[in-house]
């Protein structure tokens, strides 16, 4: 990863369906709907009479099946993925779904998220024989389900699911079943659809909507779904553990059309943002967000505030992403190809601008000196979020801790460095508002990345090797 790049960068996308005859090409239309949760890698894996097809690349989903290769997966069942590499580099071996053949037959595994003991189980999977075609810690799951000899395909998956820690959400297709699962701590989301006769399984709700699926409901933490010719089948997680979502889908990560775990994702974004107009509110002429994801909280802070909502910024949905430029020079010709003030809207006027997070500072800095180039008089910056201070180690792709603006910072500086007129975030309590929640109740959401406080163990030769790698560390 080049840390001159300053976002937050979604996990992966996972897709499943069961039981109808256009399977692959339904997995094609709603990863699309998935893409903004993976764009370096995509892939697509269907089942026919004990055959599998499959078909996987590097780059978005539309270049990745740019001819007919589609009408090529043959059969009633597929499991589709879209992905960013956060754990595992981004190569060809490691774009999923990956498949494995044994003698019980065919088995193909998709995964969202990242496990934070997966190095210390390779290690051990290595010193007992086996042998790695990937980096992703996705194959280290099949090594472990290929080991544990159970009776059943089911019983496998179980066996090594116990043995594993993380966030996770994952779907396996075999030549008779589609199986899904969430970790314990529901940390990924995953949700059930139903399409006639045939279920689907997806991260995000959007993509019912997109192939014309309802949507049931949400796969509980550490549940487990088995989709076969006779139906659904569900099996309760057995160890009880607290429910830790993880709050940035609902900040950053999700489309805004999507629910997630009750919460529809637009909603609560825009309550974060009237949120941020009552506990941190500046008298200023225009409400800004920065698109897309601060937009709806944007609306919220203009609505409290009564102070007009505009467009004065516009993202060409169309430049590539600006981390990969060489030099420091083009990554800021990228940013202003890719993000647009409009002089017009924001000239001789005091400007709110609403973001969702800082991560190093970086692109604040530069959307801040945007602005006052063309013709802010004033830049208040207000984060619908808590000071991010804490790496993820759960499917989010961020920065080492030193690289964290707000974990080596004050706020006073943090406003310095981005050249903001004043800055504000939410605090715990108040984001955890938005959801219904009283301050200092016990939350059902992971806020590590704002508190340090990580619901699992972070195990540390995993954590030492990820803090490598986010510093760019080669492995």
């Amino acid at each position: 990863m080049d840390m001159m790049d300053d976002n937050l960068h979604e996990e992966c996308g996972v897709f499943g369906i069961f039981g109808h005859e256009d399977a692959a090409k339904l997995s094609y239309f709603a990863l699309l709907s998935l893409q903004h949760r993976g764009q370096e890698a995509a892939g697509i894996v269907s089942v026919d009479d004990g055959s599998m097809y499959n078909h996987r690349g590097l780059g978005l989903l539309t270049d990745v099946f740019s001819g007919n290769e589609v009408e090529q997966l043959k059969g009633d069942a597929a499991i589709g993925h879209v992905r960013y590499s956060t754990a595992g580099s981004n190569t060809l071996q490691n774009a999923q779904p990956l498949t494995f053949g044994n003698i019980d037959g065919n088995l193909a595994i998709g995964h969202n998220g990242n496990l934070v003991n997966a190095h210390s189980l390779r290690v051990l999977l290595e010193r007992q024989g086996s042998l790695f075609q990937s980096t992703s810690d996705t194959e280290v799951v099949a090594h472990l389900i290929a080991r544990a000899g159970r009776g059943s395909l089911l019983e496998s998956i179980h066996e090594a699911v116990r043995m594993i820690k993380g966030g996770f959400a994952f779907v396996f297709l075999s030549d008779t079943q589609l199986i899904a699962l969430r970790d314990p701590f529901g940390l990924r989301p995953l949700a059930i659809g139903k399409l006639g006769d045939a279920y689907v399984v997806a991260s995000e709700s959007c993509a019912f909507e997109t192939i014309n699926a309802e949507f049931v409901r949400d796969v509980e933490p550490g549940e487990t779904v088995v989709i076969d010719k006779d139906g659904l089948t569900s099996y309760p997680g057995t160890t009880r553990t607290q429910r830790a979502m993880c709050t940035f889908e609902h900040i950053y990560f999700a489309r805004p059309d999507s629910d997630i775990d009750g919460w529809n994702v637009h909603s609560v974004r825009k309550d974060l943002g009237r949120i941020l107009a009552r506990e941190h509110g500046v008298e200023a002429d225009i409400v800004i967000g920065v698109p897309d994801s601060s937009i709806s909280a944007a609306a919220g802070y203009a609505e409290e505030s009564h102070i007009p909502f505009e467009m004065g910024l516009v993202k060409n949905k169309y430049i590539a992403r600006t981390f990969i430029q060489p030099s420091p020079e083009m990554r800021d010709a990228g940013v202003r190809m890719k993000l647009n003030a409009v002089r017009s809207v924001v000239e001789g006027k005091r400007v709110i601008l609403i973001d969702d997070s800082i991560v190093r500072g970086t692109t604040s800095r530069r959307i801040v000196s945007l602005l006052r180039d063309a013709g802010a008089t004033e830049v208040h910056v207000r984060i619908s979020s808590p000071p991010y201070k804490n790496p993820c180690h759960y499917g989010i792709d961020t920065s080492a801790k030193k690289q964290l603006i707000a974990a080596t910072h004050s706020l006073e500086e943090m406003r310095d460095e981005i050249g903001a007129d004043t800055l504000s975030f939410l605090s715990v309590s108040e984001l955890m508002t938005a959801f219904g929640f009283e301050p200092n109740t016990r939350y059902p959401f992971c806020n590590a990345c704002f508190t340090g406080d990580y619901p699992t163990e972070v195990y540390e030769t995993d954590k030492l090797q990820n803090e490598s790698r986010k510093q760019g560390v080669t492995q």
